[in-house]
């Protein structure tokens, strides 16, 4: 960790810089700006909607929380999607770039060497009388280092490091995204499938009432009126179905592409309708902390805190002098056999020291424009925090009303395929006219639909919990060898 330096006057003089190198030297391991500390939000101790979200508990693991559903063809997409999505390899590629950045901050840390060899061979003019030929051979070696004195590249090294920690809380929180979202259209596509069954069975239904209607209409026991009526209420349960065939080609589309795949490449596989995935008994729901640490954005947003606090440093870096080591060590000869004897070997070395003197005040500028940059990235971390505390609470609450409205359409479904069952019967008798049966049956149909309607929402506001406590991702996850999104810095992780 580097130390701060303290008591360096900021306002160093040309005329006073050959009395102090000897002095700066020992200050190579300190740097100057501030050390950064991670900021520890406030957060409530529980949540205030968890009272009707069911059973939940205080611990577990959300990694994989899909699996909670018993569903393997949902999980066999999202294994799938995260193996191969243009989403997950994108993040993986800025990781990379990433991670050669904190690289190529860690290599200038360090002196340059290179090698040398090199022949030439000159003829001078005879009728000058320099018409001697002439061979020389040169071989070396050059180094140069420019000494951190004051740890500008080590702040460039911290924030690289940080930057790469937000880099891969990103990639965490694709996989958070991705996984999210390959379930919800999953949980869309089986509802739309559901629903299409029920608009199928109740079309079904009706054709055998309009046909037994156009019996009575012929027998002179119903009026036209009746007929007309019957047809009409065919007519519209068909004229649903497109509608939801469009939904349901969107909805295995959109999986396709999540999964890097054409689009149709997987109607195979999901022609065949299925049922709803099942919801978990119990939902593993953490204290509100322990949501924080969970999601990646916020990671991500505490890293980027790192990051632009280390460039304070940075910058503060360039006000002071800098300083440059240079030094060769090679061998001349006019014959190969020469190089390498004492003789032929020539040596140099240099230091030099620079330090501006007057720039307008533009270095002292970048540097108040960098706290207002990490000033900015501070007020972006607390705002994350605060978004994640409402993604729960929103999702909380539409659980538990979902819940709450999807156990009432239960009944009410129940209630209304019992009614137009009745009332078919009851008309098929001659008890009663085509009118009750048809408003019966538009009920039914109706309540039936709201049925599928809220469990898919159900579903979708369990899918929306597990996103929003930061669910989905794993180092185990991604394919690629991973580095813990730690400080280098002060302060706690």
């Amino acid at each position: 960790m580097p130390r701060v330096c303290t008591g360096i006057d900021e306002r160093l003089q040309v005329k006073r810089l050959p009395r102090i190198v000897l002095l700066l030297i020992p200050l190579a391991g300190c740097a100057v700006g501030p050390d950064y500390v991670k900021h520890d939000p406030a957060v409530p101790a529980t949540w205030a909607n968890s009272a009707g979200a069911g059973k939940v508990s205080q611990a577990g693991d959300v990694s994989r929380w899909w699996q909670t559903l018993h569903d393997p063809l949902l999980t066999e997409l999202i294994d799938e999607a995260l193996r191969n999505s243009p989403d997950m390899r994108s993040a993986q590629a800025k990781l990379r770039e990433s991670r050669s950045r904190l690289d190529l901050a860690d290599a200038n840390l360090y002196p340059t060497l290179g090698a040398s060899l090199s022949a030439s061979r000159s003829k001078g003019n005879a009728t000058t009388g320099t018409g001697a030929t002439a061979n020389v051979f040169n071989a070396g070696f050059d180094a140069s280092w420019e000494p951190d004195i004051f740890g500008g590249q080590r702040r460039a090294q911290e924030a690289a490091n940080a930057d790469a920690g937000a880099t891969l809380a990103n990639l965490y929180n694709t996989q958070v995204s991705l996984s999210a979202e390959v379930a919800l259209n999953y949980v869309q596509l089986r509802s739309y499938q559901k629903q299409l069954d029920i608009a199928r069975n109740n079309l079904a239904a009706q054709r055998e009432t309009l046909q037994i209607t156009e019996w009575r209409e012929q027998a002179g026991l119903v009026t036209m009126l009746e007929v007309e009526q019957a047809r009409g209420n065919v007519l519209q349960t068909q004229a649903s179905i497109p509608a939801l065939n469009t939904n349901l080609t969107k909805a295995e589309n959109r999986l396709a592409i999540l999964l890097g795949k054409f689009p149709a490449a997987l109607h195979e596989k999901l022609a065949t309708p299925g049922a709803l995935p099942v919801l978990p008994d119990k939902i593993a729901l953490g204290i509100p902390a322990d949501t924080l640490r969970q999601r990646p954005d916020v990671q991500a947003a505490e890293r980027q805190v790192a990051a632009e606090t280390a460039r304070i440093g940075q910058d503060a870096a360039a006000l002071y002098p800098s300083f440059t080591l240079n030094g060769s060590l090679g061998w001349q000869a006019f014959t190969v056999g020469a190089l390498g004897t004492s003789s032929s070997l020539a040596r140099s070395f240099s230091a030099s020291i620079a330090q501006s003197i007057f720039d307008g005040g533009r270095l002292r500028s970048v540097l108040k424009a960098q706290s207002a940059v990490q000033e900015q990235a501070l007020i972006a971390y607390e705002k994350t925090v605060l978004s994640a505390l409402e993604d729960v609470e929103n999702s909380l609450a539409a659980y538990a009303n979902n819940r709450e409205r999807a156990a009432a359409l239960q009944q009410a479904a129940s209630s209304a395929r019992n009614a137009a069952q009745m009332a078919r019967q009851r008309y098929d008798s001659g008890l009663i006219d085509y009118q009750s049966v048809l408003d019966t049956e538009r009920t039914r149909l109706s309540s039936e639909d709201n049925l599928a309607g809220a469990e898919m929402d159900q579903l979708t506001a369990l899918i929306a919990l597990y996103k929003a406590m930061g669910g989905g991702w794993s180092e185990n996850v991604t394919t690629m060898n991973t580095v813990q999104p730690q400080p280098n810095e002060s302060g706690k992780s």
